[in-house]
Parts: structure tokens; C-alpha cells; sequence
């Protein structure tokens, strides 16, 4: 499988359900060892995260007013979902009224070509997030834009309901998005080295290091559990435990 072409973690993923199965065949008496507990596996080659400074960010979202899709890349650094959820996002999970987003759904892409709705990545990833009255009011100029685009197009524009779609309605092609708008902002915004998938680490970086509990850190990034918030993002904490140090120290002693 490496061979192939496949990651260590794919490889990995798929051991674990090879696994699975061979351990259900020795309950079943069909099997007697596991030849999976044989296999040495790959070691997982951590990718390094990287996030935007504040004043990064802010240049990044300058700069991506004048792209054609920058409102996505708004909606991604606030929210801090992955592409895979903002990008299946429909208007019927966005309330304009009480400026929330939910994830109920991903996107996912067939090698050969078409795309399918999937069920989030873990049960907490379903989950229902606040965002500011400015974002909800972008999203507003959006939706009203979006309509007057499809009664142009009429019965050329595919409605699928997408809240990010294409100009025939279709949903945004990940490697698209990432290759001809996020680069393109980047370099305007004179960037460099960040991914696509770092400005859901910036939006978690920058929370925490305001002081924000990493609990309602978790649950906005849709993590399984905090213990992976806290593993992630571990880089973040001493700087919090000196800032707590000092408010402890001002309460105790002035």
C-alpha cells in the first residue's frame, strides 16, 4: 500500500478495519491467529501546523475581498470547520436570523469523478455554531446575489441549495478552490507556507491564546473529545499558563 502510493495513515486506518474483521473471524472459530498482529506498521509523519498571526489574518482577509469566492475564506477562519463541511453546507443549515451555521452533512469526491454527500467525520462534529453579525450580514448580500444569478442562468443552474456553488449551482471543487483562490490570496497578501486547512488551526490558535477555555475550543472545531484539542494545539498552552499565572497573581497579591 505504500508502495501505491497510499499515506501512513491511510495504511494505517485500513489495518485497523483488516484487523477488525480477522479478530470477528477467530470469534467465529474461523481463523486461529490474526495475521494482522504480525504487520509492522508505518510511522506517522506529523505534518507541521501553521497558523496566521492576527495581523496575518487580517491581511488575508483583506486581500481576499477581491477574490470571487473570499467570502468562503471568511466563513472558514471564523467558523474554523473543515472544507469538506463548509463546502456541503445548504441554506437551510444557515439562520441568518439567529447568525448560526450548522454542520449536518460533508462532501466527499469520487476518484472517478462525481461527488456524494457523507456523514461527518465523528458524532461531535455535528454541532451547531455561532458566528458574528457581520459574517451573517456577507452571507445575506451573498444568498440575495446567488438568486438573482440563478434566474439568469434559470434552468442551466443546477439547485443543489448550495450556500458555496459554482456558477451552474454544482459544488466547489476542493483542489479548484484551493489552486486558483486560496494561492491566489496568499501571494496578494504576500503569505506564504499555509495551507488551505490552516485557517481552521488559526481560528483555534487565535482563541486560545486569548484566554478562551479549550472546551468551547473542542466543540467549535467538532473534535471527538478535548484531549485531542489540547494534543493539537499543545504549542498554545504555555503561554496561556503564564498569562494565567499573572491574572492568579494579581487576584492574590495586586
Amino acid at each position: 500500500m505504500i508502495e501505491s502510493g497510499l499515506t501512513a495513515r491511510t495504511v494505517r486506518y485500513l489495518h485497523a478495519v483488516i484487523t477488525s474483521a480477522f479478530s470477528q473471524a477467530i470469534k467465529w472459530q474461523m481463523l486461529i491467529v490474526n495475521p494482522c498482529n504480525a504487520v509492522n506498521l508505518p510511522k506517522l509523519k506529523k505534518t507541521e501546523m501553521k497558523a496566521f498571526t492576527p495581523n496575518e489574518a487580517r491581511q488575508f482577509l483583506e486581500a481576499a475581498k477581491n477574490d470571487k469566492h473570499g467570502l468562503i475564506f471568511s466563513f472558514a477562519l471564523v467558523s474554523g470547520m473543515r472544507p469538506s463541511e463548509y463546502l456541503a453546507l445548504k441554506w437551510t443549515d444557515i439562520d441568518l436570523a439567529k447568525h448560526t451555521a450548522t454542520v449536518q452533512r460533508v462532501i466527499s469526491w469520487r476518484k472517478g469523478g462525481g461527488w456524494y454527500f457523507a456523514e461527518p467525520k465523528t458524532a461531535k462534529s455535528r454541532r451547531t455554531l455561532p458566528i458574528p453579525k457581520h459574517l451573517s450580514a456577507e452571507l445575506k448580500k451573498h444568498k440575495i446575489a446567488q438568486a438573482t444569478a440563478i434566474l439568469k442562468r434559470g434552468e442551466f443552474y443546477e439547485r443543489n441549495n448550495f450556500v458555496f456553488a459554482t456558477d451552474e449551482g454544482k459544488p466547489i471543487y476542493l483542489r479548484n478552490l484551493r489552486k486558483r483562490n486560496f494561492q491566489t490570496i496568499l501571494e496578494s497578501a504576500k503569505l506564504k507556507g499555509f495551507r488551505l486547512y490552516d485557517l481552521r488551526h488559526t481560528m483555534a490558535t487565535l482563541l486560545l491564546s486569548e484566554g478562551v477555555n479549550p472546551k468551547i475550543v473542542s466543540e467549535r472545531l467538532g473534535h471527538a473529545s478535548i484531549v485531542l484539542t489540547l494534543d493539537i494545539y499543545s504549542h498554545v498552552l504555555p503561554t496561556m499558563q503564564f498569562d494565567a499565572t499573572a491574572k492568579l497573581g494579581q487576584l492574590l497579591f495586586g
